[in-house]
């Protein structure tokens, strides 16, 4: 009985720790959103920006308020905009000045933001308004290509392509936005789509993670057929 209980115990913790480590290398897992506390005691542009009130965050940048302004998690106004999908709000802050690439004390702007929620439209206007694509973002000094390819949000990571994202961005899990479409992916349409994108934009396909291994033999490992033959065919094209 005792040694029946011993092995439970052993499995619960080597599962625990799994857990763990999964948890550890997702880039979505850091970002947090403002509360519905912290919400409730939003003032000023904080307020204005979470509800898209233009007219109240163009009265208040009128008295110079200060457009940079951090909550208690670094979080500016044009942060707590993108979170709530607030585009117009987004619009006016950076109308008045706000700065479009500041980063909150998790390390996320407001590109990364959007394009871990798979909010398009509000990426879509981040970039027409000037936001960068290749800003260092998160603890895993990834990039929003990189966090948007992990979850196979292809059409946000077809935007960052057209937006100039560095393809081959290695973050410090020694990771690539290919890499993580096999490894963090289910294999499924939409990674297997956010990895074509990847692979017509020319990605470098030979990049490694940290045990030498390659996009293409992380597919094979996984049994991602699909993900295998367009690795295959793009060796070959090259």
């Amino acid at each position: 009985m005792r040694r029946t209980y011993l092995h439970t115990a052993r499995q619960l913790l080597v599962a625990i720790a799994i857990g763990m480590a999964s948890a550890a290398s997702s880039p979505a897992m850091a970002q947090v959103g403002p509360s519905t506390a912290e919400v409730a005691a939003y003032t000023g542009l904080h307020a204005a920006a979470h509800k898209g009130d233009t007219a109240k965050i163009d009265r208040l940048a009128a008295t110079k308020a200060d457009l940079n302004a951090r909550d208690g998690n670094g979080r500016t106004p044009l942060h707590v905009a993108a979170f709530a999908g607030q585009r117009e709000a987004i619009k006016a802050l950076v109308r008045d000045g706000a700065d479009i690439n500041l980063l909150d004390k998790d390390r996320y702007d407001g590109v990364t933001i959007a394009a871990v929620a798979n909010d398009e439209e509000t990426l879509r206007v981040l970039l027409a308004q000037g936001a960068s694509a290749k800003l260092v973002t998160s603890r895993y000094n990834g990039t929003a290509l990189i966090a948007a390819a992990h979850l196979g949000h292809d059409g946000v990571v077809k935007q960052l392509i057209a937006a100039g994202a560095p393809l081959n961005h290695v973050n410090n899990l020694h990771w690539t936005a290919a890499i993580e479409a096999v490894v963090l992916g289910d294999g499924g349409p939409r990674h297997q789509e956010t990895l074509r994108a990847l692979i017509a934009a020319g990605a470098n396909l030979q990049l490694t993670d940290r045990q030498g291994n390659t996009p293409l033999q992380l597919a094979k490992s996984r049994g991602y057929r699909e993900m295998v033959q367009m690795l295959e065919r793009a060796g070959k094209a090259g």
